[in-house]
């Protein structure tokens, strides 16, 4: 066997080891799987993992955005027209959030904390001073005062002769710091003096500044991946008891910081959020990218708030049976102390067509209104985000209040608010050198593959190659001089003499003369 047989037999033989090992691989998913099973590991809410410390003070900068709705037509409206309002803002505040007092507990499988925001007001990404900026909008305290006491006869015209008194009307004309931060208002400071448990002081963000919304206990992520970041009790609860149903009471998902990696496109995410007294979820949208991650869109869909006859298992939300109200709007009195508050999306985005005609400069759009997160599928990572909510106020007449007589029943809008975040570039290098990481070992079984088809190639060539060669050998013809054949053909044979031809003792005489010329 010649060197060359054996180059070419040992190329085929490399070869048919890489592909049969870099297909068995490939088929097994052994090395996606050992890279999987790293990543549960790492990704885990303890001291020392990978995410760790960025869970607590998370890098990423959080803007909060307040856009208020101004009442443009107010002695209209009160005489029965329409109600017009005109958007104003954003009045942006730099959101700065950290988790505090956090400690390990029951041996360590779950994480509590308390989740600190503080915010810094930004002029530059503002419409206006909120400190001079006024806004006309619904009176608040008065409205859930009036709410709160109308099934009293005698409360109730207590209350009312207390608001003719003070001067209190059914709308307020406030600036932009005393709605968000708060202010002293006359009916609860004289309610407050004879009921401690009433604050004088309202605001729409009043005692949110440097606070928290109490304690949240986590799963680590160490038993579960999919647990990750999972809230398992809030305030030491781990059931609601604000709704009429134990579904609508239970506490589903992660406080929106945090999410298990390895999503699915299938799967639902639950975010649990104070705010609204309840669990919401999102669905799988569309595949996005930011910053050049990869990241899988979710957003909430239109059955999240839909009304009981639309989505059946919200019918736990409603107060009451007729306090039960359309799609789009979800009422959290319950956790509001009463108060009629209205959550919806901004400008009645996903709401019943009835809620955006009844308000002039309604002009819900999807682009500017739709809550939504990117998560890298492979880490969990948030790459971008945007919260938004509106606060409404459920208005209409109540009796033993003369001043709601010719108030027409209505969702008003107060404010929403845009909370917002996108992934900032040091984040972005690590969760980069991360997926690097984690596709290159994913797919080291295509790297062996591609080698073994390049051997193929090399392989194919040689033998080709070879093929030529042995063909060019046997096509060779051996052939003698050609100058011998000339000679033998012109020369002839003659005996000398006759004599001589038949000596016996001598042997025969032979004589060479050339031919002659045939033509001659």
């Amino acid at each position: 066997m010649t060197r060359r047989s054996c180059a070419i037999y040992a190329v085929g033989i490399i070869c048919a080891n890489l592909l049969v090992i870099g297909i068995g691989l490939l088929v097994v998913q052994t090395f996606r799987t050992l890279m999987h099973n790293r990543l549960k590991k790492e990704i885990v809410l303890v001291e020392g993992s990978r995410v760790f410390e960025s869970w607590k003070t998370p890098p990423p900068p959080v803007y909060m955005e307040y856009f208020f709705f101004n009442v443009t037509n107010l002695d209209e409206f009160m005489k029965g027209a329409k109600p017009e309002v005109k958007q104003v803002g954003p009045y942006t505040y730099r959101e700065y959030r950290y988790k505090d007092n956090v400690s390990m507990v029951d041996n360590g499988t779950m994480v509590s904390a308390y989740n600190t925001k503080s915010f810094v007001f930004l002029r530059e990404r503002s419409v206006g001073d909120p400190a001079v900026d006024n806004i006309t909008t619904v009176n608040i305290p008065a409205w859930a005062v009036m709410n709160k006491v109308k099934d009293s006869f005698w409360k109730s015209s207590m209350v009312s002769i207390w608001m003719n008194s003070f001067g209190t009307s059914l709308f307020t004309t406030l600036t932009v710091d005393e709605l968000l931060w708060g202010y002293e208002d006359p009916l609860l400071k004289r309610i407050s003096a004879t009921s401690p448990d009433v604050e004088k002081v309202f605001g729409l963000m009043y005692k949110k500044n440097g606070s928290n919304d109490g304690e949240f206990v986590y799963h680590t992520g160490e038993q579960n991946y999919m647990d990750y970041g999972r809230v398992q009790t809030w305030t030491g609860q781990s059931k609601l008891t604000f709704w009429t149903t134990n579904q609508s009471n239970s506490i589903n998902g992660s406080d929106g910081s945090a999410f298990h990696p390895l999503l699915d496109k299938n799967e639902r995410i639950y975010i649990f959020t104070p705010d609204l007294c309840r669990s919401i979820y999102m669905e799988f949208e569309k595949e996005v990218e930011v910053k050049g991650i990869p990241a899988y869109r979710f957003t909430p869909p239109r059955s999240v708030f839909a009304s009981k006859e639309e989505n059946p298992a919200n019918e736990g939300f409603c107060v009451t049976p007729q306090e039960c109200l359309g799609t789009g709007l979800v009422k959290v009195s319950p956790c509001r102390k009463g108060a009629p508050v209205v959550a919806s999306f901004p400008h009645f985005y996903l709401a019943e067509d009835k809620y955006v005609e009844a308000i002039g400069g309604m002009s819900p759009q999807r682009q500017h209104h739709q809550t939504f997160l990117d998560l890298n599928p492979t880490t969990g990572v948030i790459v971008r985000a945007n919260k938004r909510a509106q606060i409404n106020i459920l208005i209409k007449r109540i009796p033993g209040f003369p001043k709601t007589r010719s108030v027409n029943e209505s969702i008003f809008p107060v404010m929403f608010l845009n909370e917002s975040v996108v992934i900032d570039d040091a984040s972005v290098a690590r969760v980069q050198k991360l997926l690097l990481i984690v596709n290159v070992v994913s797919n080291f079984p295509l790297i062996i593959v591609g080698l073994g088809v390049i051997m193929l190639i090399v392989f194919i060539i040689l033998l080709v190659r070879a093929r030529k060669q042995t063909n060019e050998v046997k096509r060779i013809v051996f052939t003698k001089p050609h100058y011998t054949a000339t000679a033998e053909e012109d020369t002839s044979y003659s005996p000398v003499n006759d004599k001589e031809k038949d000596d016996p003792q001598n042997g025969t005489y032979i004589g060479l003369t050339p031919k002659a010329d045939a033509q001659a």
